[in-house]
C-alpha cells in the first residue's frame, strides 16, 4: 500500500479541520495558491499538496478532494485557522466562498500510534508554518507538481530541485521510544531532535548526512 493511500484509510478516518471551497472560480483559484495541479478533477477524486507561503515555507499539507458542489480541503486538526487564512490573503476579484469547520475532537492513540510509525508529517510536531522547509517533508513526490504553472513558494521548491539540493534536514523513523523535544545523539553529538514519538516509535528532524532510522514517510 502507497503512503498517500495509506495516509487517507488512517490519518484522514480520524478528526480533521475541513474548508469547503465554492464558487465559479473555486478550481482556477485552489490550482493557483497550492503546489499541487488540482485540474480535471472528478468528484470524489482526492490529492494530496502542500500549501507555501510566498518565500516558499510550508504552511500546511492538505488533502484536497473534489465534490459535486466545488471542494473540500482537509488538514490536521489545528492547522485550519491557517490554511484558510494563507488562503483568504490572496482572494481578490474572484468568485470564491469559503467556510471553515475546525475539528472539535482529539486524535486517537491508535491513529497517532500508527502515524509516527509511518513517519507522516503533523502540523505543530513535524510542520511547523512558516518555517518548515518543504524539502524537509518527504512528501515532494506526491504533494507537489512540476508542470503546473506558478504559485506562491514555487521558486525555492524549483530552485532545489534542479539544483538537486536536499534540504539541510529530513525526517526519520527510529524504532524506539523516546521523548519529545529530546536531542538524537550519536557518537556524542547531537544531530537532530525527536519531534513527535507514539506506539514505540519516534519521528525525529535530523540532519541530511546522520545515518539513523528510516527515512520518512514509510511506504
Amino acid at each position: 500500500m502507497g503512503v498517500v493511500q495509506w495516509a487517507e484509510n488512517v490519518v484522514c478516518s480520524g478528526p480533521r479541520d475541513v474548508i469547503s471551497v465554492t464558487g465559479a472560480d473555486a478550481e482556477r483559484y485552489l490550482h493557483s495558491q497550492f503546489a499541487q495541479d488540482l485540474t480535471g478533477m472528478t468528484p470524489g477524486e482526492s490529492r494530496w499538496s502542500l500549501l507555501l507561503e510566498p518565500d516558499g515555507k510550508v504552511v500546511a499539507l492538505c488533502r484536497i478532494v473534489r465534490s459535486d458542489e466545488g471542494f473540500t480541503i482537509d488538514s490536521d486538526p489545528t492547522s485550519g485557522d491557517v490554511v484558510h487564512a494563507r488562503l483568504r490573503r490572496f482572494l481578490l476579484r474572484v468568485d470564491v466562498s469559503m467556510e471553515l469547520t475546525s475539528s472539535a475532537s482529539s486524535v486517537a492513540d491508535d491513529v497517532e500510534a500508527e502515524r509516527v510509525a509511518r513517519g507522516w508529517p503533523r502540523h505543530g510536531a513535524e510542520i511547523i508554518p512558516a518555517e518548515t522547509l518543504p524539502a524537509e517533508l518527504g512528501v515532494i513526490s506526491f504533494a507537489v507538481s512540476f508542470t503546473k504553472g506558478c504559485y506562491p513558494g514555487q521558486e525555492l521548491v524549483e530552485r532545489m530541485d534542479a539544483r538537486g539540493a536536499s534540504a539541510p534536514f529530513h525526517l526519520v523513523v527510529i524504532d524506539q521510544a523516546m521523548t519529545v523535544g529530546s536531542d538524537v545523539v550519536i557518537d556524542g553529538a547531537s544531530v537532530g531532535t525527536v519531534t513527535s514519538s507514539a506506539g514505540g516509535y519516534t519521528i525525529a528532524r535530523v540532519r541530511r548526512a546522520a545515518t539513523v532510522g528510516t527515512a520518512a514517510p514509510i511506504h
